[in-house]
């Protein structure tokens, strides 16, 4: 199985675009060959640093390769205890959902109109409407823009009702070469997405309507996750906002103080303590987006280049057991 590209890059799923392509230039410059000379583990890990990056490194390819891990979450879920599908093909499936030409009935699903009305409705009883598939996309958005609010026009791809045959090919003997008897074809559509203002990291935004197109039916809605980019140096973790201090390694074991520059602009001071390790953490409250709480991660400040005078102070050190 390949690997997790979120995981081989070390970013979470909720992760904007411009966090995913730093965290890609910080690991790529680090494991890179002329870096690491005739290091075959360096070697390896770069590789698979570069294969993670072309699976979720644009818009585009992440939303393909999250679609295809959604399609094989539901395959699986689809299997019976025997370990057979019930009843559908998984290529098809996953052709249909990505815009492939085939004759399956997926992306497709039904809802009853009684039903939503009243739990006790007769099953024989119930009306139903064909729907579309719902579409889940993620958008990134400037910490400032999520609290002012916004308006970013956004583009993907759906599922439309053909128009040479208007659907009616679907689910009959009749072909159409516009369709190839599915009824629907793979569109691109732009849409203005308007963000409202005190929007948080994750919030979910669903615009009625502009899923995937039943051919004989209504369509599913777009479920937009809101990904707030926390900028270099910054990520999210469970919803939570972390801020890395780089800090000399004499700080960290002798303590002292660092100053750190807040999402917010204010420049503040924080405390060291004495013995701090890389990766402990200082909470910061009213320091976060919109005045919520900021956690602090204490990482090692790293020098490209050392004084002759500070080599000499390092060589002094490790002679004396440090």
């Amino acid at each position: 199985m390949a690997e997790d590209p979120y995981r081989a890059l070390g970013v979470s799923k909720d992760s904007s675009d411009a966090e995913i392509k730093r965290a890609y230039r910080k690991l790529a410059r680090q494991y890179h060959p002329d870096r690491n000379p005739n290091d075959t583990a360096a070697e390896e890990r770069f590789k698979s640093i570069q294969t993670a990056y072309e699976s979720i490194g644009s818009s585009e390819a992440r939303r393909e390769w999250d679609q295809q891990r959604r399609m094989e979450e539901m395959f699986r879920g689809g299997r019976s205890s025997s370990g057979s599908s019930r009843g559908f093909d998984f290529g098809d499936l996953f052709s249909q959902f990505v815009g492939g030409r085939s004759n399956a009935d997926f992306g497709f699903g039904s809802e009853s109109r009684q039903s939503r009305h009243s739990p006790f409705t007769d099953s024989n009883q119930r009306e139903t409407t064909a729907r579309g598939a719902d579409i889940e996309a993620g958008l990134d958005v400037t910490l400032e823009q999520a609290i002012s609010g916004t308006e970013v026009n956004f583009s993907h791809r759906r599922m439309k009702r053909c128009q040479k045959c208007e659907g009616t090919s679907f689910g009959t003997t009749r072909s159409c070469k516009e369709c190839n008897g599915t009824g629907v074809q793979t569109k691109g559509t732009s849409i203005n997405v308007k963000v409202p203002p005190g929007a948080i990291h994750g919030q979910q935004l669903r615009l009625r309507g502009m899923g995937h197109e039943h051919p004989q039916g209504v369509p599913g809605d777009l479920l937009i996750t809101l990904r707030l980019d926390a900028q270099e140096g910054r990520r999210w973790e469970d919803g939570r906002l972390i801020q890395e201090a780089p800090v000399p390694i004499s700080t960290l074991i002798l303590g002292g103080s660092v100053r750190i520059t807040t999402p917010l602009g204010k420049r503040i001071q924080i405390e060291v303590p004495e013995r701090t390790k890389i990766g402990d953490r200082r909470r910061v409250n009213g320091h976060g987006h919109q005045g919520g709480d900021l956690d602090i991660e204490f990482v090692l400040h790293e020098n490209d280049k050392l004084t002759e005078k500070q080599i000499k102070i390092l060589e002094q050190l490790r002679e004396a057991g440090l």
